[in-house]
């Protein structure tokens, strides 16, 4: 029994340093893109689940902030898949979700509210712009998929991309607001692999 505690503290300690090693090499190559982005991506465990942690950067423009302030939301989608590497070319597919957040802004009271479904489908609500784009930006913690079904000493390779839309709108308001057709923003897959 106390052999299989220092084994996984092992395991445990060697995953957080692979994970801080990839969050390096995200950073320093951070400075040098200019369209949106993950970066900080971090795969850890709970006691049950699988855990993903991330944030967005440069996913707002201008026009976005000048069209929430207009009373149009912003939405974001991400798209997160988990393949178990095989020896074979194809992996075999373990989890794929998708889940959205999503900024609103009330002119009356000046107000933020960001919805995050997957963190028990909590909503946030503030009257700072910055800290509305970091609660937006950030995932924090997606329990992504129950340990038990992952084998032990074995290699996995876990995507993420991110697309950065409006709501639909009329099509009459296209006219009227032409900026909208720059908000279909898309980050490339940003892949991490590990080993369980």
């Amino acid at each position: 029994m106390e052999a299989k505690k220092t084994f996984i503290a092992i395991v445990l300690f060697i995953f957080f340093c692979i994970s801080l090693s990839i969050t390096d090499t995200v950073r320093s190559a951070d400075t040098q893109i200019s369209g949106p982005h993950f970066t900080d991506i971090i795969v850890t465990t709970s006691d049950t689940h699988l855990l993903l942690f991330g944030e967005l950067r440069n996913s707002l423009t201008n026009e976005m902030i000048d069209g929430l302030h207009s009373g149009i939301p912003i939405q974001f989608s991400f798209f997160v898949e988990l393949k178990k590497i095989k020896s074979s070319w194809f992996g075999g597919d373990l989890n794929n979700i998708e889940f959205s957040h999503s900024l609103t802004y009330d002119t009356l009271k000046q107000i933020y509210t960001i919805e995050t479904p997957e963190i028990s489908k909590k909503n946030h609500s503030t009257t700072s712009l910055d800290e509305a784009k970091t609660l937006l930006n950030e995932i924090n913690g997606l329990e992504f998929i129950r340990l038990d079904e992952l084998e032990p000493d074995q290699p996995y390779r876990l995507r993420i991309k991110a697309e950065l839309y409006k709501k639909t709108l009329p099509l009459s308001l296209h006219a009227v607001i032409p900026f909208v057709s720059w908000w279909d923003l898309k980050t490339d897959w940003h892949t991490v692999e590990f080993i369980y």
